[in-house]
């Protein structure tokens, strides 16, 4: 026979088994949250311009452990760039890159305080990181992985991506071929007129457009403009007509959205000539 206290009708350890149920409620609660699985938080989230400063953190990692953050970039050849830093979470499982230093160690990119270290040092050996498509953002790769600057890369922790953007949202691109021109003007966000830049590049030819695209983003009318080496412009860098640049000028200056009497002119290399 079993004690009556047993019966259904008599549950005399009813509040003794809520008590028991609500400590490992609560057990396993503290036990999760300490178990939380490691997470890379990106300030903006998402999607930033590729000139705006990017603030990364991670939190869930064991207090004080050892880590190794890993970022990659793959450019529109495929060519992928590469950066890696060593870093320690502080008493609550947090790392914040703008406030932890890099520790120093070899096979690290940097080291010190450096909260963009991980983006300025991208890095491919004899290749250089040009955004050929302003349209199509790079995406940043993250990964968390445990071990320090003393000991091999250890297992994945986290992984997250982030895409770093050129063409800003309401910034307008528009191809020009008109006469003899062959280049893109870029409009900023609003009604205008907004003050005109003429942007050249140097011996490298062809049409980068990156540089005029993000400085249009702040507000300046960009002309993006070719002068060898793209379509049927000379192929070779030989001789170079200044009525091409006149004609540049000009048409910047009829432009309704470009703000007179004056035109800004951008170059460097060749195009400082």
């Amino acid at each position: 026979m079993f004690p009556a206290c047993w019966s259904p009708l008599k549950p005399c350890f009813g509040p003794r088994l809520l008590g028991l149920k609500r400590l490992s409620a609560l057990f396993l609660s503290r036990f999760s949250s300490s178990m939380e699985a490691p997470r890379i938080l990106f300030s903006p989230s998402g999607r930033s311009l590729f000139d705006e400063p990017l603030h990364l953190s991670v939190e869930g990692l064991p207090p004080g452990q050892e880590v190794t953050l890993e970022a990659s970039l793959e450019d529109e050849r495929q060519e992928l760039f590469e950066a890696r830093a060593f870093y320690r979470a502080d008493a609550e499982g947090r790392l914040d890159v703008s406030r932890s230093p890099a520790l120093e160690g070899e096979g690290g990119s940097f080291s010190g305080l450096e909260p963009m270290g991980l983006l300025w040092s991208l890095r491919k050996p004899m290749r250089r990181l040009v955004k050929r498509d302003v349209r199509r953002p790079f995406v940043l790769k993250v990964d968390v992985r445990g071990g320090g600057p003393a000991e091999a890369p250890g297992p994945l922790l986290a992984h997250a991506a982030h895409e770093r953007a050129f063409l800003g949202e309401g910034t307008r691109r528009i191809p020009v071929r008109e006469g003899a021109l062959r280049g893109t003007l870029f409009l900023p966000p609003g009604d205008g007129p907004f003050p005109g830049i003429i942007d050249l590049y140097g011996t490298g030819g062809g049409l980068p457009e990156y540089r005029a695209c993000l400085l249009a983003n702040r507000g300046l009318a960009m002309f993006a403009l070719a002068y060898y080496g793209f379509e049927d412009l000379p192929k070779q860098l030989k001789d170079l007509h200044l009525e091409y640049f006149e004609e540049g000028v000009n048409y910047m200056l009829k432009h309704p959205m470009v703000k007179g009497p004056g035109i800004g002119l951008l170059g460097h290399s060749k195009a400082g000539d």
